[in-house]
C-alpha cells in the first residue's frame, strides 16, 4: 500500500508579502509530517512536498485559503517510502531561476496545450519542438523529435535563445517541461523576444504521462523527477535509476556495474574528475550513513551538503566537463 503522497506544486503570482509566509507554513507543515522544500518569491511559489495525504490536503488548502493561490497548479503522486528529510520553506528572488528580469508570465505567456491535444501538435512538420529542461533531464527520455538546447542549468536558455532560434524562421514553437513550471517562463520569454506562436504542455510531462495512454503516447524513456525516485516511467512508477552521491547525476544498473562506481562515492560519469580528497571525504560521508542507517537514524547532514554552495558549483563544474569530452 502506497501510504505517501507526493505533491508538485506552483504558482506565478505576485506575493509581495511572501516574507511572512515562510513562518506559518513551515510551521504547519511540520505539524502535519509533510516534508519536502517549497520556494517563496515575490514572484508566487514553488516546489515539492510529501506525506500522509491528510497533511498534503491541509497545506494546500492553507495555500489555497489565501485568493492569491487559490488557483495554485498542483500534481499529486504516490509512493511508499518518504522521499525527502526535511522540511523547508526558503525564500528566492525567483522560484525558477532564469535570470533574467521583468520576465513574467501573469503578462504575457504562450498558449497552453493539453496532453490529448500534444501529439498532434509536435507531429506537425511546421512546428519545433524544444526540451526546456537540462540535459542530464533529457538524456533519460523525451518527447520524439524534440529539440535538446544541451543546457546544464535553466539560466542558459536565453542564450540558446539568442545564438539558436529566430523569430523569422521559427514561426511556430512548442516546449514543455517536467511539470510545466519552466515553461511557463520560457515561453513568456519567447513572446518578450517577437516569437508570436509558442506553445506549451499544459501540466508538463507528467501530465502527459498520466493522461496519455501508452500505445498512442510519443514520449520515450524515462522522466527525472527531483526528489529520490530520481526517474518515473510511462506509469508514473519508479524507474531503475539512483543518483550518485559524487557527482548527482542519474545512473543506470549498468552504469553500477563499471568499475568506476563505488556506492556513496563515484560513477562513471564523475570518477575520473574527481580529486583524491573530495573521494576521501565521500567515503567517510558514506561510512558515516552506514552507521546511522544501522542505529536506526538519519543521517540528515548529506542531504545538506548536497545543497551548499560549493556541491552547487561541484554539480555544474562536472556537467559541463561532461559535454566538453562529447564534443
Amino acid at each position: 500500500m502506497k501510504e505517501i503522497t507526493i505533491c508538485a506544486l506552483y504558482k506565478f503570482v505576485r506575493l509581495d508579502n511572501y516574507k511572512e509566509l515562510q513562518e506559518p507554513l513551515l510551521a504547519l507543515m511540520k505539524q502535519q509530517q509533510v516534508r519536502g522544500t517549497l520556494l517563496l518569491a515575490e514572484e508566487g511559489i514553488n516546489g515539492t512536498i510529501a506525506g500522509p495525504d491528510t497533511g498534503i490536503s491541509t497545506v494546500l488548502a492553507w495555500l489555497k485559503s489565501d485568493s492569491r493561490l487559490s488557483q495554485l497548479t498542483d500534481k499529486r503522486s504516490y509512493s511508499e517510502q518518504q522521499p525527502f528529510n526535511r522540511s523547508r520553506v526558503k525564500l528566492k528572488k525567483e522560484i525558477v531561476t532564469m535570470g533574467v528580469e521583468g520576465i513574467d508570465p501573469n503578462h504575457v505567456v504562450g498558449s497552453y496545450v493539453k496532453p490529448e491535444d500534444w501529439n498532434a501538435l509536435i507531429a506537425d512538420p511546421e512546428v519545433m519542438v524544444v526540451d526546456t529542461r537540462n540535459d542530464y533531464e533529457i538524456q533519460l527520455g523525451s518527447f520524439k523529435h524534440a529539440v535538446n538546447p544541451h543546457t546544464d542549468t535553466f539560466r542558459e536558455f536565453p542564450d540558446y535563445v539568442a545564438e539558436e532560434l529566430d523569430p523569422e524562421k521559427h514561426k511556430k514553437v512548442a516546449m514543455f517541461c517536467t511539470g510545466g513550471i519552466r515553461c511557463e517562463k520560457s515561453t513568456a520569454y519567447l513572446k518578450e523576444q517577437g516569437f508570436e506562436e509558442v506553445y506549451h504542455l499544459e501540466g508538463g510531462i507528467l501530465k502527459y504521462l498520466e493522461e496519455v495512454p501508452e500505445e498512442n503516447s510519443l514520449w520515450q524513456g524515462d522522466c527525472f523527477v527531483f526528489d529520490e525516485r530520481v526517474t518515473v516511467d510511462h506509469q508514473l512508477q519508479p524507474g531503475d535509476y539512483e543518483l550518485c552521491s559524487g557527482c548527482r547525476m542519474p545512473i543506470s544498473p549498468s552504469d553500477k556495474q563499471s568499475a568506476k562506481f563505488e556506492q556513496g562515492v563515484s560513477c562513471p560519469h564523475c570518477h575520473d574528475k574527481l580529486s583524491d580528497e573530495q573521494k576521501m571525504c565521500f567515503r567517510e560521508r558514506e561510512k558515516q550513513v552506514r552507521l546511522a542507517k544501522q542505529r536506526g537514524e538519519q543521517h540528515v547532514g548529506m542531504e545538506a551538503a548536497e545543497h551548499s554552495q560549493q556541491r552547487r558549483e561541484q554539480k555544474l563544474q562536472l556537467r559541463q566537463a561532461q559535454r566538453a569530452d562529447k564534443k
